[in-house]
């Protein structure tokens, strides 16, 4: 089966509509600056609502779980009950961008109905999927809407939990229609491919002139909570040599932490992003300070590695400057490869269609890494404008989002009618 006008129309029409709901997508936001979706939201509500009714016009049949993950299914023609999935979350977070995560639930849509117009049924099923969070923008959790289709999640965690105004999450959820489904049963064992295209969030493709980033492996993450105690005292009247100055350690810390990142290389990352001081006054020396520790890597046992040799030398930097030292763990998280033969064909789809590609690590998290485990998955990336997302300024180039579309086109093209 195929369509009126040549390929090159064909997929420029694809491009056109991704675009325009891009475009769409956006009105579906809280007043205020750039874009704010949260879960459970009125505008959440109204775009998944709206994209169903799209996926339905587009020839596609549309269904809601009992999260709000909305799919839109293409029956293939082999009823082996196994499926190929492609998405991205529909959420955002406050004063975000248009792209991140919606582009690739765009994308998939809009892939979805140009296979469906131009080839007719796969052989293999294919879905497109609009999650419903990822960001953890709103509730105290991330990865609401894969993490339940992953098995995180079972149902019972939406009454323990709830927003900065006392709204638990099962409340939300059942306002706005979805819950009420037995634990553990939107659990999904029929994915056998998971395919998520995304803006890249950082600089290095935009910086290497290259088009398309083949995400090898989502990076691990330790997250820490370092608490130094030290005592408060006069700054005019107590000698540099009998302080205990909880910020001056802090500062050595930092320091040696960068010291030892970029001894370290990539992809390996280390930030500290948050500082408490107290008491915080010009005169007084400071007597607690914390700050915040987040360390990546792809590989799990030079994760394991740096981490511990940061604990050990922050450890003898107390020590030695008389300072109480708390390293409390905040977050834990396994690095998540992506299956090496997809990356290959991904690959392949390049070289055939002339798009300058690389390989590349991703420092953020993604639906991806919950589904990786799972099923076979993968990752496109396209270049974002100065690297910058989950903010206002946000930007790709539509012709940067086209040339994304097509390679997952001709990926999905590979796996559902090959």
């Amino acid at each position: 089966m195929s369509g009126p006008g040549t390929e090159a129309s064909r997929h420029a029409r694809a491009a056109e509509e991704m675009l325009e709901l891009l475009e769409e997508l956006a009105a579906f936001s809280a007043p205020g600056e750039g874009i704010t979706r949260l879960l459970y939201t009125p505008e959440w509500s109204r775009a998944q609502s709206f994209l169903k009714e799209r996926m339905e016009t587009l020839g596609l049949s549309a269904y809601a779980d009992g999260v709000g993950n909305v799919f839109g299914r293409l029956p293939g023609t082999e009823e082996d009950g196994r499926v190929i999935l492609t998405g991205s979350h529909i959420d955002t977070v406050v004063s975000g961008g248009r792209y991140d995560g919606a582009y690739g639930v765009a994308s998939g849509i809009a892939a979805l109905a140009h296979l469906r117009r131009t080839y007719g049924p796969p052989r293999r099923t294919l879905e497109a999927v609009s999650f419903a969070e990822e960001e953890g923008s709103r509730f105290p959790l991330t990865f609401w809407g894969s993490g339940h289709v992953a098995g995180r999640y079972a149902g019972p965690e939406a009454a323990a939990v709830s927003d900065a105004s006392g709204i638990a999450l099962k409340h939300a959820m059942e306002d706005c229609g979805f819950g009420g489904y037995s634990p553990g049963s939107l659990k999904r064992s029929d994915i056998a491919a998971y395919i998520e295209l995304h803006i890249e969030q950082g600089i290095t493709l935009e910086r290497t002139g290259t088009e398309i980033g083949i995400v090898t492996a989502i990076a691990g993450q330790r997250r820490y909570e370092v608490r130094l105690t030290g005592s408060a005292n006069h700054a005019g009247t107590t000698p540099m040599g009998l302080r205990r100055d909880g910020l001056a350690g802090a500062a050595e810390m930092l320091a040696h932490l960068e010291h030892c990142a970029l001894e370290a290389g990539d992809p390996l990352v280390a930030t500290a992003g948050r500082l408490d001081v107290k008491p915080n006054t010009s005169n007084v020396i400071p007597g607690e300070v914390s700050f915040s520790l987040d360390i990546r890597h792809s590989d799990e046992a030079e994760l394991e590695r740096f981490c511990a040799a940061v604990a050990a030398d922050f450890g003898q930097i107390a020590a030695r400057r008389g300072l109480g030292l708390e390293l409390i763990p905040r977050l834990r998280a396994q690095p998540a490869p992506m299956d090496a033969p997809l990356c290959a064909s991904i690959e392949a789809v390049c070289g055939r269609q002339g798009r300058p590609s690389r390989r590349m690590v991703s420092g953020a998290g993604h639906d991806a890494q919950l589904l990786a485990p799972r099923c076979r998955a993968a990752m496109i990336f396209v270049p974002s404008r100065d690297g910058i997302s989950h903010s206002p300024l946000e930007h790709t180039p539509p012709e940067e989002l086209a040339a994304g579309l097509d390679v997952l086109i001709g990926l999905l093209y590979e796996l559902a009618y090959c």
